[in-house]
């Protein structure tokens, strides 16, 4: 099939990708697949948030918003050593990479962020790929995590420009842009996707992939997720995402940047081992796992029943020979 990496590419072409028959978009990111990736490795990622809740921000999805009377519990920032024994239970696990997330809307120059880079110190010792999701970085931040070893960086678009507003007020589009550029600019790989099931429309979920595929270099790695309805957010009694769309997401994502990691990322819990097949048969090459069968702070599925799975269905975790390719939420 000979698939180019492109970044020119328009709207209209993305939601042609998008709206065409499901089997037939299956089949073509399927192909795309093949081309670009081994389709029986998935890379297996632990996320851990190590310090949760009592954030400023107002993200209508998330339960650690401090301002949401929500059944979290915050927890300040774990001691070093802790987050270093949950990278090395992660990696004895198969996972290849350790996701640390803080609860932060942005990442200041204190004791906290002098913390995190002696975690990311650690963990790239262990020789697992490290990645953070911080909050908004500036370019001299995000240099000192490259000096420490980061070897990627998530900041999730979440949806797209024009329906950002609906969604989040304490920040703007532009500001996850600059922040993904400050990344880009200190030689960490990108991270970058988003959440549907938010309440948008199938043409905001175009234009989210299209912001993503027209970047300069594509994100490294590209989560799905779909809405983790937590109780005391305002979107809670959104309904859920059905499954298909996950699929058609995953596929169009897979088509406009192979050679991304596409991460099918939170919402795997409500989904049967079906379902999620049909996620990996459109492209998605990742997982992510949590200690205590968490993801953050919502239900996600434990690594035992991920390994079952993966028998069930022929799969194995990517092994990282070294960290030479390529991450919430």
């Amino acid at each position: 099939m000979n698939t180019q990496i492109r970044h020119d590419w328009k709207k209209e072409e993305i939601q042609a990708i998008y709206d065409q028959p499901l089997l037939e978009l299956v089949y073509q990111a399927a192909t795309v697949h093949r081309e670009w990736h081994k389709p029986s490795e998935i890379q297996v990622c632990t996320l851990l948030s190590v310090k949760t809740g009592g954030c400023p921000e107002d993200c209508s999805y998330c339960g650690q918003a401090a301002r949401y009377h929500t059944d979290i519990k915050v927890q300040a920032l774990l001691p070093t050593e802790k987050v270093l024994e949950h990278a090395q239970k992660a990696k004895d696990g198969g996972s290849s990479r350790f996701c640390m997330a803080a609860a932060w809307r942005e990442v200041r120059d204190n004791k906290d962020f002098d913390r995190v880079i002696e975690m990311v110190k650690g963990v790239n010792d262990l020789g697992l790929e490290v990645c953070c999701t911080l909050g908004m970085l500036t370019e001299e931040q995000a240099v000192r995590l490259q000096e420490a070893g980061l070897y990627a960086y998530n900041h999730n678009l979440d949806t797209s420009e024009s329906y950002y507003d609906e969604i989040i007020s304490t920040r703007k589009f532009d500001q996850r842009l600059d922040t993904i550029n400050n990344v880009r600019k200190a030689g960490i790989t990108v991270c970058s996707g988003g959440i549907i099931g938010l309440g948008e429309s199938n043409g905001d979920r175009v234009s989210m992939l299209l912001t993503l595929a027209t970047m300069p270099v594509h994100p490294e790695s590209v989560p799905v997720n779909a809405l983790a309805r937590v109780k005391g957010t305002p979107l809670e009694n959104n309904p859920k995402v059905p499954i298909w769309d996950m699929v058609r997401m995953i596929a169009t994502a897979r088509i406009v940047m192979p050679a991304s990691i596409v991460r099918l990322s939170a919402g795997r819990i409500e989904m049967t081992e079906e379902e999620q097949a049909w996620c990996f048969m459109a492209g998605a090459n990742s997982i992510f796992t949590g200690e205590r069968e968490t993801l953050l702070v919502t239900p996600n599925p434990g690594l035992s029943e991920d390994m079952q799975m993966f028998q069930n269905l022929g799969l194995k975790p990517l092994v990282k020979e070294n960290k030479s390719a390529c991450s919430i939420v």
